[in-house]
C-alpha cells in the first residue's frame, strides 16, 4: 500500500473519463436497471477449448454452453496465465501473473502475494459469496459466506452412504482412469452435485437483497477419467476424431515431451493403449458438464434470476487428451494446454455468433468484474478490463493484439531420468499404478509462450526459441525459429514478449513516500505505446 495522501481513488474521483487519440471512454456507468448484477464464475478444471463444435470440432460435446457463448462474447484466443492449477487460479482470483503472485507451482500456495483479490472486492461492494466446488487455491472457508468443497478423489465430507460410496470409487481409480462406465447414475457425479449444491445454496439466501457471487468451480474433465452411462457410450472410441500429432511427433516438441512420455509409461503401462477409451471418457465427462451447466441456468430463469445474473465461463488450463500420446498436462507450453474456452453472458454484454477477435488472458477475469460493478483496482492488479469490448464499446485494439503464458518454477531443465530418481522425486511410485505430470522434469526452467494472430513463439531461459504458424499448423511441429523467410515475424514476437516479461513485472510494493503511481486507465498499456 502506498503511503501516498493523494491516493487513486482521488484520481479517479477527480476524473470523469480518459481519452486515447481522438477516442474518449467514460467510467463506467453500470447498464443494469436495478442494482449491480449477480455474477457466476463457472471455472472447468482442465478443459480444452477448442474440442467443441463452435470451434469446429466434429463431436457436439458442449452444445448448451456453444449456445450461451454465442448468446453472449466468447473468445477463442483467450489463455491461461500458466497451464497448471494453482498458479492458474491465483492469477484469477488476483488479477496478477505467476511472476507476481510468486505461485509458479502447485506447491507454493501459501505464497501468494497480492494486495486484495476478486473475493475481497465483491464483498466490498455488497456482494454474499460462495465457492461450491474445487478450491485448489490460496482461499479459506472463513473468507467467503459460504463453501462447500469438492475435489478429484472425492476429498470433500459427503454426507449420506451412497456419496461415501462413490468416494471411495474415486479413490480407487489411481487418479488415473476407469475402463468401465462408472457404477453410479451421472446424478452421483461431481458436477451434478456442485450444481444442486449451488442451487441450494442460492435458494436458502434467495429473500436477501443483495446480489450474489458464486464461484462454481467444477473438478472435471480433470482425472481421473471416468464418467457414467449415458455419457460413457456417447462418444465411441471407435469414432473420435485422430488427435493433431501421435507420439512420433514428441522428438519435434523437443526433450521434456519425450522424457514426460518415458515417465508417463512407468507409471501407465498400458497407456498407449488406453488413450481411445481415456479420450473417449474426457468428451463424455464435458458433455456431461455441459448438461448440468444447462439444468444451473435453467434454474436461474425459474427463480427469475437469469436477467440479472452475469455468466462467466472458463477453464484453468487445458489437457493433452492424447495429442503427441499424452495425457493430462506437464511438459511444454502447447496450445491443447494453454488456451482456454471464456465467454461472458448476461446483462450488458454484446452477443455474437462469432469469436472476438481479442487475445485475453485470465488475469482480466478480476479486473473486469471490478470495471463492471465500478470499483477500483486494487493496486499491483496486471490483468485488464474487458468491460468495454463486452459492451461492443470503443477498446484500444492493440492492446489486446497479443498475449503471454508463464511456465515454470526457475533453474535448469533436466535433461534426462537418470538425473533424478523419479521414485524419490515422487513423481512414480513402486508398484502402484501412478504418475505425477507435474514433476521436476516437466515443471523445471522459465518457459515463456507469446500468442499474436497466427503467430506462437515460446522461449526458453538460455535463449533457445521455436515458432510456429498455427493456421497452417496446429500441432506446432513446424519449427520456423531459425528460418530465414521469418526473421522479421521472429523479431516482432521477441519484441513483443520482452514488452510482456517488462508489463508483468510486479510493481508492488509501491514506492512509499515521494512518488506517485501513475496506471493506465481500464489498466491498458496502449496510452504508453
Amino acid at each position: 500500500m502506498s503511503d501516498n495522501k493523494y491516493t487513486r481513488k482521488d484520481a479517479l474521483k477527480a476524473m470523469g473519463g480518459f481519452a486515447l487519440g481522438s477516442i474518449t471512454y467514460p467510467f463506467l456507468r453500470p447498464p443494469f436497471k436495478k442494482k449491480r448484477p449477480n455474477i457466476v464464475v463457472i471455472m472447468c478444471d482442465q478443459f480444452r477449448a477448442d474440442v467443441c463444435k463452435r470451434e469446429g470440432f466434429e463431436l457436439d460435446t458442449t452444445p448448451f454452453l456453444d449456445r450461451l457463448a454465442e448468446n453472449g462474447t466468447w473468445f477463442n484466443k483467450a489463455y491461461t496465465s500458466a497451464p497448471a492449477c494453482v498458479p492458474a487460479r491465483a492469477s484469477m482470483l488476483t488479477g496478477r501473473f505467476p511472476n507476481a503472485t510468486r505461485v509458479k507451482s502447485n506447491h507454493n500456495i501459501q505464497d501468494a502475494t497480492f494486495e486484495a483479490d476478486l473475493i475481497d472486492v465483491v464483498k466490498s461492494q455488497g456482494y454474499r459469496t460462495a465457492l461450491v466446488g474445487k478450491n485448489h487455491s490460496y482461499l479459506k472457508p472463513d473468507k467467503l459466506d459460504y463453501w462447500s468443497e469438492y475435489g478429484h478423489l472425492g476429498e470433500r465430507e459427503p454426507d449420506s452412504s451412497k456419496e461415501k460410496t462413490f468416494n471411495k470409487y474415486l479413490r480407487g481409480t489411481s487418479f488415473y482412469a476407469e475402463m468401465d462406465p462408472a457404477p453410479f447414475p451421472a446424478e452421483m457425479q461431481q458436477p451434478a452435485r456442485i450444481v444442486r449444491d449451488a442451487e441450494s445454496w442460492i435458494g436458502d439466501d434467495s429473500k436477501n437483497n443483495s446480489p450474489f457471487f458464486l464461484w462454481m468451480s467444477i473438478p472435471e474433465p480433470h482425472n481421473p477419467y471416468q464418467v457414467s452411462e449415458p455419457y460413457y457410450s456417447m462418444f465411441p472410441p471407435e469414432t473420435l476424431p485422430k488427435p493433431l500429432a501421435g507420439s512420433d511427433a514428441l522428438s519435434k516438441k523437443g526433450n521434456k515431451y519425450v522424457i514426460q512420455k518415458k515417465l508417463m509409461k512407468m507409471g501407465y503401462p498400458n497407456v498407449d493403449k488406453q488413450i481411445p477409451r481415456i479420450r473417449s471418457n474426457y468428451f463424455g465427462m464435458m458433455r456431461l458438464i455441459d448438461d448440468q451447466i444447462k439444468k444451473f441456468v435453467s434454474y436461474l430463469k425459474r427463480q427469475q434470476l437469469y436477467e440479472d445474473t452475469v455468466i462467466v465461463f472458463l477453464a484453468d488450463h487445458g489437457d493433452y487428451a492424447g495429442e503427441y500420446g499424452l495425457i493430462k498436462k506437464g511438459a511444454g507450453v502447447p496450445e491443447c494446454l494453454t488456451r482456454i474456452p471464456m465467454f461472458w453472458h448476461g446483462p450488458g454484454i454484446q452477443q455474437s455468433r462469432a469469436a472476438h477477435p481479442s487475445h485475453v488472458s485470465i488475469t482480466d477475469i478480476m479486473p473486469t468484474i471490478c470495471d463492471m460493478i465500478g470499483t477500483p483496482l486494487p493496486e499491483g492488479v496486471q490483468g485488464r478490463s474487458l468491460w468495454p469490448m463486452l459492451q461492443d464499446n470503443s477498446y484500444p485494439t492493440d492492446e489486446f493484439d497479443s498475449v503471454i503464458v508463464q511456465q515454470g518454477f526457475g533453474g535448469l531443465d533436466y535433461k534426462s531420468i537418470d538425473e533424478l530418481d523419479p521414485y524419490k522425486e515422487g513423481c512414480l511410485v513402486k508398484g502402484e499404478t501412478k504418475f505425477n505430470e507435474l514433476n521436476s522434469w516437466s515443471q523445471s526452467g522459465i518457459l515463456r509462450m507469446l500468442r499474436k494472430g497466427d503467430w506462437k513463439l515460446v522461449y526458453d531461459m538460455q535463449g533457445r526459441g521455436k515458432m510456429y504458424n498455427l493456421a497452417e499448423d496446429r500441432a506446432e511441429l513446424n519449427d520456423l525459429f531459425d528460418e530465414s523467410n521469418f526473421i522479421t515475424k521472429k523479431m516482432e514476437l521477441i519484441q513483443d514478449m520482452l514488452a510482456w516479461e517488462l508489463k508483468t513485472q510486479d510493481p508492488l510494493p509501491l514506492p512509499r513516500k515521494q512518488y506517485v503511481f501513475k496506471r493506465g486507465p481500464k489498466n491498458y498499456w496502449a496510452p504508453y505505446k
